[in-house]
């Protein structure tokens, strides 16, 4: 078995670096038709700039992104100095050239990798695919006794900050960066999934949709893993069926297809304030402007967010969306799951998590409050101050770097739910209404906890829930999410995920004590 797991990091690693190859090498040349098409299209006012671009690129072959991408920088900067020297702002072509150089470079591939795009999809997708399904499908033999334990957890390379770790590290970071900050070196990648993109929409592959279809490929693999190591567990095996269906059909399948039936691209399990661009003055005018279904996709955004949110909590816990529905909580629970034991269960993390998962928060609602003003006002500032640059700011710092770049791409360093337990607005609005009004909780058994320290150490949100345990209290913390790995790891099934009477809730600050007689009998109700 361990034969066939090394041949299976081969190979995998094979398909990796293929895949980490790509965005630097292939072949470039912009037809000029096609760069016609796109003038038209995007109805360019600079003169200057067409012509500098028919003179320094229409017609001639680059040699890899990096050559073609510094050539157009090149070109769009001198042009976009010259037109703000002269002050003619309105025929600026994009502030920036990541955007144009990732628009013209996705109609000028050509050369192998354009003419054989399901060989190369063997060759990056495939081959990781089966290299990471031959690693983990051997532990179906391996794993034979009933029972999660953390036995070995941090002796090996993929689970201890490991050369493995680390190599998932490095790959998450630079693939984040380069999504968010430069995506023309994804377009070899979007040539991969052209076929599947137009299938489902009718529209080649953009960076995004490469994402999405990635993010998809990863849930499902590493699902494979979850139903190997959790296959005692149906909650477990359910929870994790959960999320890769609300993934899969919801936030990939749904949106293409409405794209290709001429509908806004809209992902009906995300709700405000994690889809923090909601209520922004773009997706209010396109959502207005689309008739029936933009005005059902604005109602149903509110009643989720004011309705359902806080009534589903108040049945069943943030799990119900946290551990059950989300993207971002399928991405931690599947890919993030062998690293879940990294997540700090300091004081001093929690006082962070606490001022910073709220400032969060804070920072969308006002955010969202400006933007709601500007929209109703017709104005572009509150107070003096740019609504603009507002969104701008946590569009980078919270949406990509935070969300992205540390949220996803830290997980083998500091655990798998770093975004949602230090960054995540909505779960912060679902802390709130967890902690103080719901029927969930986690319910312990003080006399049968041995102390073995499995539940503490599986415990993904940095809860010690070992110390909860041993004093009989229940569990009833805001950044709870539910998942219930702590009750599948306990040797003595000390702990018991409940929906109860709210009567039923024990304050996590008060200690059973043995001549507390109110308290006990509170908890022989249960």
């Amino acid at each position: 078995m361990k034969t066939i797991q090394n041949i299976g990091i081969a190979i995998f690693l094979v398909g990796l670096g293929i895949f980490t190859a790509l965005p630097v090498i292939g072949t470039f040349t912009l037809d000029r038709k096609d760069f016609e098409e796109i003038v038209a299209e995007k109805k360019f006012k600079s003169e200057l700039f067409v012509s500098e671009m028919q003179k320094n690129v229409v017609g001639k072959e680059f040699n890899g992104m990096p050559d073609f991408s510094s050539t157009i920088d090149e070109a769009q900067s001198g042009v976009n100095k010259e037109h703000r020297k002269n002050k003619e702002w309105n025929k600026v072509v994009y502030p920036g050239s990541i955007d144009m150089a990732a628009l013209l470079g996705k109609k000028s591939g050509s050369g192998f990798i354009v003419e054989n795009k399901g060989l190369m999809w063997f060759l990056t997708f495939g081959l990781g695919i089966l290299g990471a399904l031959m690693f983990i499908v051997p532990q179906v033999v391996t794993l034979g006794k009933k029972g999660i334990k953390n036995d070995g957890i941090y002796h090996q390379s993929s689970t201890n900050r490991g050369w493995i770790a680390w190599l998932v590290f490095v790959f998450l970071i630079g693939f984040y960066l380069l999504l968010y900050f430069r995506p023309q070196y994804a377009v070899n990648w979007t040539y991969l999934v052209d076929p599947i993109s137009e299938s489902l929409s009718g529209k080649p592959a953009g960076h995004w949709f490469v994402y999405g279809f990635m993010y998809c490929v990863v849930m499902t693999v590493m699902a494979v893993r979850m139903y190997i190591k959790y296959r005692h567990n149906v909650y477990q095996m359910v929870r994790t069926t959960s999320v890769l269906f609300f993934q899969i059909v919801f936030a990939f399948l749904i949106p293409e297809i409405m794209v290709r039936l001429q509908m806004p691209y809209y992902d009906f399990k995300n709700a405000f304030p994690l889809d923090y661009d909601f209520f922004f003055s773009w997706n209010l005018k396109e959502l207005t402007s689309s008739g029936g279904i933009g005005i059902f996709i604005l109602v149903w955004g509110i009643v989720l967010t004011v309705v359902m949110v806080p009534v589903m909590v108040y049945f069943f816990g943030k799990r119900w969306y946290c551990s059950w529905v989300c993207g971002c909580g399928g991405l931690a629970e599947t890919l993030g799951d062998p690293y879940r034991q990294h997540s700090s269960k300091s004081l001093f993390s929690w006082k962070v998590e606490r001022w910073l998962v709220h400032g969060v928060l804070v920072f969308a609602i006002v955010m969202t409050g400006m933007t709601l003003y500007s929209f109703f006002t017709e104005s572009g500032t509150v107070l003096g101050i740019k609504t603009s640059s507002v969104q701008n700011t946590y569009s980078l710092a919270i949406g990509s770097v935070f969300a992205g770049v540390i949220g996803t791409g830290f997980y083998p360093i500091f655990g798998n739910r770093v975004w949602c337990r230090f960054g995540c607005p909505l779960a912060a609005y679902l802390g709130f209404v967890q902690r103080f009004k719901s029927r969930f909780r986690i319910t312990t058994n003080g006399g049968q906890c041995i102390s073995c320290g499995n539940c503490s150490t599986y415990c993904e949100m940095g809860i010690d829930v070992r110390a909860y345990a041993q004093k009989g209290e229940n569990i009833v913390r805001s950044s709870c999410v539910g998942c219930g790995v702590c009750s599948a790891v306990c040797p003595r099934g000390v702990l018991k995920l409940e929906n109860g009477p709210e009567e039923g809730r024990i304050n996590p600050t008060q200690v059973l004590l043995g001549n507390d007689v109110d308290l006990m009998e509170l908890v022989n109700k249960k």
